[in-house]
C-alpha cells in the first residue's frame, strides 16, 4: 500500500466513526458560499483539524469543518472551505480531500468556487457553469509515481465536467429563473490578481473566468473515476479596458449574496441524482 493511500484511509476511518456516514456526493465550497452547509439535514461536522492529514484552512472564507448530513434527500458530505496552492501547500495536500471523499464511497463531486469574468457578455454575480478548464499552474496534482488502486497513470480530461450534469444544472437554472453562463475557467496560483496584460492574455487563449482554484480538485476527481459538476460565482469583472479596484470583502460580499442561487441549483442537482439510484 503506498504512503497516500495509508493516510487517504486513516482520514476517511476517521471521519466515518465521527459522522457515520455513506455519502454519494461530495461537495466543495469556496469563497464565500458556506451558507449551503446550514441547510442539511441531520448533519454532523467534524473540524479539519480532527482529521488526520488534513492540511489547515487559512483563508477568510473558509470555515475549516468537514460536514455530513442530507441535501434533498440524498446523503452528502461538504467541505466548508478549501486548500489553496497559494497557502503553501503542495497540490497532494490541496487535493487530499478529494481522495478521501472517493474513500467515503461518494461518485459525484460538486465544485464551486468564486472567479473572476472575462467574458463581455457576462455579468458580475452570474454563475458559471464550468464546461471546460485550462489550468496554468505549471505543476499537476498527479505527478509522481501513481498508485493504480486510486486511478490511471493517465487519465483522459477529454470531458472533465459531466455533460449529464450540466444539462441538469441548466434545467433547474431555467425553471427558477437562475442566470447562468457556460465556459471554460483558468487557474492561476495567485494570490494576488492579475494585471491587464494578464487578464488580455486569457481572454485571449479562450477562458471566460480565471481563478485560484478548483482545476487541481477536478484533476483528482477525474482521475478517481467521479462525475464532476463545476460551479462558479462571477464575483467580479476583469475587463481590461474597463478594470476597476477589488478587494476580498467586495468579492465575498458579491459570493455571499449569490449563495442562495447557487444552493437552489446544488439542491435540484442532489435531488436528481437521488432520483436516478
Amino acid at each position: 500500500m503506498s504512503e497516500i493511500k495509508k493516510k487517504i484511509d486513516e482520514a476517511a476511518g476517521v471521519i466515518k466513526k465521527e459522522l457515520n456516514c455513506n455519502p454519494k456526493v461530495g461537495i466543495i465550497l469556496g469563497t464565500g458560499l458556506g451558507e449551503l452547509a446550514a441547510k442539511l439535514d441531520d448533519a454532523k461536522e467534524i473540524d479539519y483539524s480532527q482529521i488526520p492529514h488534513f492540511p489547515e484552512s487559512t483563508v477568510q472564507g473558509h470555515a475549516g469543518k468537514f460536514i455530513a448530513g442530507k441535501l434533498s434527500g440524498t446523503e452528502v458530505v461538504v467541505m466548508e472551505g478549501r486548500f489553496h496552492y497559494y497557502e503553501g501547500y503542495s497540490l497532494e495536500q490541496v487535493t487530499f480531500p478529494v481522495r478521501v471523499m472517493a474513500a467515503l464511497g461518494i461518485d459525484t463531486l460538486i465544485v464551486t468556487c468564486a472567479c473572476g469574468g472575462m467574458n463581455p457578455m457576462h455579468e458580475k454575480g452570474d454563475i458559471l457553469i464550468l464546461d471546460d478548464h485550462i489550468n496554468l499552474l505549471g505543476d499537476n496534482p498527479l505527478i509522481g509515481k501513481n498508485d493504480e488502486s486510486l486511478g490511471p497513470r493517465f487519465p483522459d480530461m477529454y470531458c472533465p465536467y459531466s455533460p449529464e450534469l450540466i444539462s441538469v444544472a441548466e434545467k433547474i437554472a431555467l425553471h427558477e429563473s437562475i442566470r447562468v453562463q457556460k465556459g471554460v475557467y483558468v487557474m492561476v496560483s495567485g494570490p494576488c490578481l492579475e494585471t491587464r496584460a494578464e487578464y488580455r492574455f486569457l481572454r485571449m487563449i479562450g477562458a471566460d473566468a480565471v481563478g485560484m482554484s478548483t482545476v487541481p480538485e477536478v484533476i483528482v476527481a477525474v482521475h478517481s473515476g467521479l462525475k464532476v459538476l463545476g460551479l462558479g460565482v462571477l464575483t467580479d469583472m476583469c475587463l481590461p479596458d474597463a478594470l476597476q479596484p477589488v478587494n476580498i470583502d467586495e468579492i465575498i460580499e458579491v459570493a455571499t449574496t449569490t449563495g442562495p442561487k447557487l444552493e437552489k441549483i446544488i439542491s435540484g442537482v442532489v435531488k436528481n441524482i437521488g432520483e436516478q439510484e
